[in-house]
């Protein structure tokens, strides 16, 4: 779901700044977009309401990122025991102009896989960015 949709409150408009800015930290010129899905039938009935979905646009095609979008979704699980949803993990995936490029998910082993793997050192990073990230959602 987009993420604009899930900033009902202070708190998650909060949360969700936090999380733009860490990704900022790994290129300033990253431009967020807090409402990566269109808004129509089609796309809605696709769109997951335990999920937070962020995209982020470099200015061109990057080398070290191997990519010139992203897409962040970050899982969100709820049971009866705790009314708050909680923050499980995510998923980073990177897009060129012709198609997805790699993807990564912090569930499961914090595994990469793709064609054209952004650079080892920035692995690194996007691996303890979800970590940071995750730390966010679940305070």
């Amino acid at each position: 779901m987009n993420a604009a949709e899930q900033a009902v409150t202070l708190q998650m408009a909060s949360k969700l700044g936090a999380i733009v800015h860490l990704f900022k930290q790994c290129n300033g010129d990253l431009r967020a977009d807090l409402q990566p899905w269109a808004d129509d039938p089609h796309t809605r009935d696709l769109m997951d309401p335990d999920s937070i979905d962020i995209g982020f646009h470099l200015p061109g095609w990057s080398r070290r990122w191997q990519a010139r979008s992203l897409l962040l979704q970050i899982r969100l699980y709820s049971d009866s025991e705790m009314p708050q949803r909680r923050a499980i993990g995510l998923d980073i995936v990177g897009f060129s102009y012709m198609s997805e490029q790699w993807r990564f998910s912090s569930i499961g082993g914090g595994i990469f896989s793709g064609n054209n793997l952004p650079l080892l050192e920035l692995q690194q990073q996007l691996r303890h960015l979800s970590h940071q990230i995750l730390e966010v959602l679940n305070t």
